[in-house]
């Protein structure tokens, strides 16, 4: 049941669960109003804290009562304003999204792309697959979606039959493309684990919340292997053994065997 009562640029999708639409390209964040502790899902780029923190008052909350923040994966329109709350939140990513945040990895978090300023954050917690964060009201699995970039993750609650996608999936079957440190082949791997979940309904970073994810994970699973079908055609038609060679090449003396 989703609620568009609430407060302007506020969603309640369910129970204690809003979606706050960001400023573009920011993505959306989600909030979570946990029995005991409260979980942000992502934060956008780094000037919505502003809008974050308007937000939160119309919910009768400061910055000070997120207690746990998760990051999807670790592109910088939703990590960007994670910083200011790293004093009073715990900050939780997979490790492969936790390693090139704090190591400012530009090539994967993209900052750079709209002149961001990157700023210092610091996972406190590295999830792994089916890791649970219990809220009291709701159980989110961790499940480790690779493909878009290597850090994605997606949030899965069983129980309610409801999840978070970040950027791995939108709704629709749309895919947000592969970025530095993606790939065709995880992409696949991860949305057949996807389809075969019991869900209602998921929550993506971007646009609208999908209704039928069954046909749109179905959708997304034939753009992937559509994609990969292209780009074997487009391999097939490169001289790629000449670009091997000169990779070796210039390689050859990290190679094993005497050089020639």
């Amino acid at each position: 049941m989703t609620n568009s009562n609430v407060r302007p640029g506020i969603v309640e999708l369910r129970q204690d669960v809003f979606r706050i639409r960001s400023e573009r390209p920011g993505s959306h964040v989600f909030l979570i109003i946990g029995k005991n502790r409260n979980l942000m899902i992502d934060t956008g780029t780094a000037s919505n804290y502003k809008r974050l923190v308007t937000c939160l008052a119309e919910l009768g909350l400061n910055p000070r009562d997120i207690h746990l923040i998760i990051l999807t994966h670790e592109h910088f329109d939703h990590i960007g304003a994670t910083a200011p709350f790293s004093n009073t939140a715990v900050i939780a990513a997979h490790p492969l999204a936790a390693n090139k945040i704090e190591l400012h990895d530009e090539f994967v978090v993209l900052a750079k792309y709209l002149d961001v300023e990157a700023r210092t954050i610091r996972a406190d917690i590295w999830l792994n697959e089916n890791s649970l964060i219990d809220m009291g009201n709701y159980r989110l699995q961790v499940l480790h979606t690779p493909g878009h970039c290597s850090g994605c993750i997606c949030l899965y609650e069983p129980n309610h039959k409801f999840m978070f996608t970040g950027d791995t999936v939108l709704a629709g079957g749309v895919l947000p493309g592969i970025m530095g440190s993606g790939n065709i082949s995880d992409y696949i791997k991860s949305l057949q684990k996807l389809n075969s979940l019991k869900l209602d309904e998921f929550y993506p970073g971007h646009g609208e919340i999908s209704k039928n994810p069954s046909e749109d994970l179905t959708r997304a699973l034939e753009n992937t292997r559509s994609l990969l079908l292209e780009s074997q055609t487009l391999f097939d038609l490169l001289d790629t053994r000449e670009a091997f060679q000169l990779y070796f090449s210039a390689n050859k003396k990290m190679l094993p065997g005497k050089p020639r």
